[in-house]
């Protein structure tokens, strides 16, 4: 490896991580046996990081570690290793707050950048099972449990702004991944970039159009601008689909790396932008067996559901857990007051709403357009559908930056989504 690292920093491998491992009595236990008869996987997907899995007789772990460069991109595009610790940070801060909602931590090196956290079994990567057509009902709301919980929390809204502060101290040191966000998704698609790619030649006039649409440019700037400013509450950072591990009862938000103060619409506009992703992806996962209407409704139906149950919870949490220095409860301690308080609340949610449709359009954009994209729509085979899907998806994301402010409530955006793409896949009525 030519870049430089820290001081007894080595890249893991199978006789590195049996050993480190190993001189851990308490995961070792976990594990069970001898070092030598453990299954070792190494399963990182991702742009950024390796991953392994390790089974034992007695039972498995996920080691993490960061590597020195984004592994997309290789050494020619450098990246510092302590992301790890912000992640072990996240866990340490908001794992209180997300018991059943994440993995447990068990150990974080800080030598090797290295964690070690619970091995998910059976889970799977739930963007993978929507490109599969496997439906979790559940998921859609744990995720909304995870953003609300965090969201309330987390903020002055229930805690001193003096912990506040220190919490957000942490974090704003995480300025490598911050970079990549502020660059990733509110930059580098709306200019002409060598690392950005889209399918071509058939979305060269989409991306052209967006790249020069002023207005649309604003609207991402705006939104830049708020995520890097309001500090909100303390975000997971990159909610996606491949962010969430399901099972058949179970459901966990994973890889918290990106951790950052920030709007809370952020997290919100995410994992909504990628399930909507997901549903303009079904036409091109159909097969002769099944079309996947049925399946595509019930993604929007996820979508649904996660805006209600996280405005529900957002709510009633914050209602709940009023003992911070934001909004004391002392001051609407009387039937007059409480009203005022139930009004500025839904003004609250509402205004949450309309950051989570904007920076959901943002994320379709620089998933279609940008560096990074997603299996949804990368896993279509036939590209004329694939682009015609995409592009479906960035007209929906340029009306999302532009008009984010008009749209009511999630009916109403389920509903010009079926009527602004009668070529998708026919859908009947969410009920």
């Amino acid at each position: 490896m030519s870049l430089p690292v820290p001081e007894g920093y080595q890249t893991l491998d199978d006789a590195r991580l049996r050993a480190w491992l190993a001189g851990l009595p308490h995961l070792a236990a976990k594990l069970g046996g001898d070092s030598a008869a453990w299954q070792i996987e190494e399963v990182g997907d991702g742009n950024l990081n390796l991953v392994f899995l390790v089974r034992g007789p007695a039972g498995g772990v996920c080691v993490k570690q960061s590597l020195p460069y984004v592994r997309a991109a290789g050494e020619s595009w450098p990246m510092p290793l302590e992301r790890a610790f912000f992640e072990h940070q996240h866990y340490a801060i908001a794992g209180p707050h997300l018991a059943g909602l994440i993995p447990q931590s068990w150990h974080y090196d800080p030598r090797l950048f290295a964690s070690v956290i619970e091995l998910l079994s059976p889970h799977r990567i739930l963007r993978q099972e929507l490109v599969a057509g496997h439906a979790y009902p559940q998921a859609a709301l744990a995720v909304a449990e995870f953003v609300a919980r965090s969201a309330v929390l987390t903020s002055p809204l229930a805690q001193p702004f003096e912990t506040v502060f220190a919490h957000s101290a942490v974090f704003s040191r995480n300025v490598a991944l911050t970079r990549v966000t502020a660059e990733l998704i509110f930059a580098d698609p709306f200019e002409d970039l060598v690392r950005n790619r889209w399918t071509t030649p058939e979305l060269d006039h989409a991306a052209a159009a967006i790249r020069n649409h002023a207005a649309v440019r604003a609207a991402v700037a705006r939104l830049g601008h708020a995520f890097l400013t309001r500090k909100e509450a303390l975000l997971h950072g990159d909610l996606h689909t491949g962010s969430v591990m399901v099972s058949a009862d179970d459901t966990r938000v994973i890889d918290p790396e990106f951790a950052v103060y920030g709007p809370v619409g952020f997290d919100a506009g995410l994992f909504m932008a990628n399930l909507l992703m997901a549903w303009f992806a079904q036409p091109g996962h159909a097969t002769a067996q099944d079309n996947r209407q049925a399946f595509a409704d019930g993604i929007l139906q996820q979508v649904r559901l996660f805006w209600q149950h996280f405005a529900q919870r957002y709510d009633a949490l914050w209602q709940a857990h009023a003992s911070g220095d934001a909004w004391p409860a002392r001051l609407f301690d009387s039937p007059a007051t409480a009203a005022a308080f139930a009004t500025e609340r839904a003004e609250r949610i509402r205004a949450v709403f309309a950051d989570a449709l904007g920076f959901a359009g943002a994320e379709i954009i620089r998933r279609i357009l940008g560096f990074a994209h997603n299996l949804d729509f990368e896993s279509i085979a036939d590209r004329p559908t694939r682009a015609a899907a995409e592009a479906a998806a960035l007209q929906l994301a340029e009306h999302l930056l532009l008009h984010s402010a008009d749209i009511a409530d999630i009916d109403t955006l389920l509903a010009q989504l079926r009527q602004d793409t009668p070529n998708h896949t026919r859908l009947e009525a969410v009920a």
